[in-house]
């Protein structure tokens, strides 16, 4: 009779900085079987609630992994999109002893030996096999919406694959017979032996979860939008097919996920947002409680991402994430976005007349032990229910309808229409953003028009690294010499697209367990100032 495995990994140390070796990690394994646990779930149904919704929390729960030995970069997928963030060009965090992410700064977090590349495959791996124990815990006979959570299941699974595959793989398009990462089902029969499925493969599984999620979940009603629904299958899926060139469908998909959303006004972006889950322009989001952020304030999105926390990394610690002046010096001043971040100065009309609870300016205040002054092009367009907030709670968005509105433009122009592209391009920019805005007034190509909008409008939520590596772009950190940009010295450095160092590497933990791994190998460690002359087609 069929077994299940449930595996949980625990950390045996922790340390103080983020730059020092990785803890070893100990599998406990065990079974139990499936017909038990269908039993379970079908006489029980808040047991398989209590599952799924374990699934969720674990996106951006405190203390995921290292639950002994607290690290306060250990929370979850969200900080996976962090993380891949500060590996790009447009995100950068102060190079400092209290800057647990500066091996994203510096790439040393391709060393197999490091937390940092761990806890994101760690992250990848724990969703996959929680949805894969989920799906085969549910019998074919169940009720309808036990039916509705295990294609949620499959939505996250290929969520999870979603994440991985740019990250240990270059795109689709060049590289789908190349060797991407494991493939972990239920029917997987060997974990010790079990070798790097191809992007092709990988993708072929992404799309047979997407499709199943589409087809089941037609009729759901979510009571959360922290729950997938059909529209955010739709949505992942549009991301899936434009990763994959499938212009057409993505351009479907996307429209289907968008349906019933409206973007953001510039009134709503007028003063520093992205903390409600309950925000008309978010399709699928984290809604973090204050009873899950109190397991550990400080190893939260809002303790890093956050400027406005009252007990974070960030403000405390001056590692406030900024964005790059490459960048920022693209975004005219028309755009309600600029203020997303505020100036050389100090300045953004964002926060204008918004004190610190001292009653001192947010931007200038300083609390010992608690905040220090904001750095030029610290962002302030991740805002907080209330300023100095303690309890860092703030929801995060997965999943936007501008991000759908972007993926539709660049979808049909590289279709075949660009002039509808451009259309759906110039309509949300101009209505939503800038009123002054002209897709052929920046001189860019228009493919290179989109990702430059999506690089404005969608800074800090993850996507640099996956539309780096599917657009086969170089990372582009400065041009030709130091005064061109904010980045610290030893993070300032451009890399070819095609460098395999820019491909992470497998944590020790993995090849030590699963002997067929061939390791992603090629590169080294960039320096500074190197490569000063590519160009990204962007910030040119």
């Amino acid at each position: 009779m069929k077994n299940i495995r449930i595996f949980s990994i625990f950390a045996a140390a922790a340390v103080l900085f983020a730059c020092t070796s990785m803890d070893e990690i100990v599998p406990q394994s065990g079974s139990v079987l499936t017909s038990q646990l269908q039993e379970t779930n079908v006489n029980i149904p808040s047991r398989a609630n209590a599952a799924f919704l374990g699934m969720l929390t674990s996106i951006g729960q405190p203390d995921k992994i290292y639950t002994n030995h607290r690290r306060a970069d250990d929370f979850g997928i969200l900080m996976l999109l962090l993380s891949s963030d500060l590996e790009g060009a447009d995100a950068l965090i102060a190079d400092s002893g209290y800057n647990w992410f500066s091996v994203c700064g510096e790439y040393s977090s391709r060393n197999a030996n490091y937390a940092n590349p761990l806890l994101r495959y760690t992250y990848i791996y724990n969703e996959i096999a929680a949805a894969n124990d989920f799906i085969v815990s549910i019998p074919e006979d169940a009720p309808a919406e036990s039916k509705y959570l295990v294609a949620q299941a499959h939505a996250i699974r290929a969520y999870a694959y979603m994440l991985a595959a740019p990250a240990f793989q270059f795109s689709y398009a060049t590289a789908k017979d190349k060797p991407c990462v494991p493939l972990v089902t239920p029917d997987t029969p060997d974990f010790t032996h079990n070798p790097r499925a191809s992007v092709e493969a990988i993708y072929n599984q992404i799309m047979d979860d997407l499709n199943y999620a589409v087809e089941n979940l037609e009729g759901y009603k979510r009571t959360s939008k922290m729950n997938l629904d059909q529209k955010v299958a739709y949505g992942l899926r549009a991301r899936a097919n434009l990763a994959m060139e499938n212009w057409e469908a993505a351009a479907a998909d996307a429209e289907a996920a968008m349906e019933g959303f409206k973007p953001a006004s510039i009134d709503d972006l007028s003063k520093p947002s992205f903390y409600s889950i309950k925000d008309g322009n978010w399709i699928w989001g984290y809604d973090m409680t204050t009873d899950v952020a109190k397991n550990n304030n400080y190893c939260t999105m809002d303790s890093w991402l956050r400027s406005f926390s009252g007990d974070g990394y960030a403000p405390a610690c001056q590692c406030y994430v900024r964005i790059n002046t490459l960048l920022y010096n693209k975004i005219p001043d028309t755009d309600v976005r600029k203020g997303w971040w505020v100036d050389e100065d100090l300045v953004s009309p964002l926060i204008e007349g918004l004190n610190w609870d001292n009653g001192e300016p947010v931007a200038t205040a300083e609390v010992k032990d608690v905040k220090l002054a904001f750095l030029p092009y610290t962002n302030v367009k991740f805002g907080v229910d209330k300023i100095a907030t303690i309890a860092n709670d703030n929801d995060f968005p997965l999943m936007r309808v501008e991000e759908m509105i972007l993926i539709d433009a660049e979808a049909l122009a590289k279709g075949g229409d660009e002039a509808a592209g451009k259309k759906v391009l110039e309509d949300f920019v101009k209505t939503y953003r800038d009123p002054s805005y002209s897709a052929d007034a920046s001189g860019l190509a228009f493919a290179d028009e989109v990702w430059l909008q999506r690089r404005i409008e969608l800074w800090g939520e993850g996507f640099f690294t996956s539309d780096r590596s599917r657009l086969g772009k170089p990372l582009v950190r400065f041009h030709d010499n130091a005064k061109s940009t904010n980045f610290p010295d030893n993070f300032r450095f451009n890399m070819p697209a095609d460098d395999p160092y820019l491909l992470m590497k497998f944590p020790q933990s993995e090849l030590n367990t699963n002997f067929d791994i061939v390791d992603n190998l090629g590169g080294s460690q960039p320096v500074i100032d190197q490569n000063p002359s590519l160009k990204d087609g962007v910030t040119d």
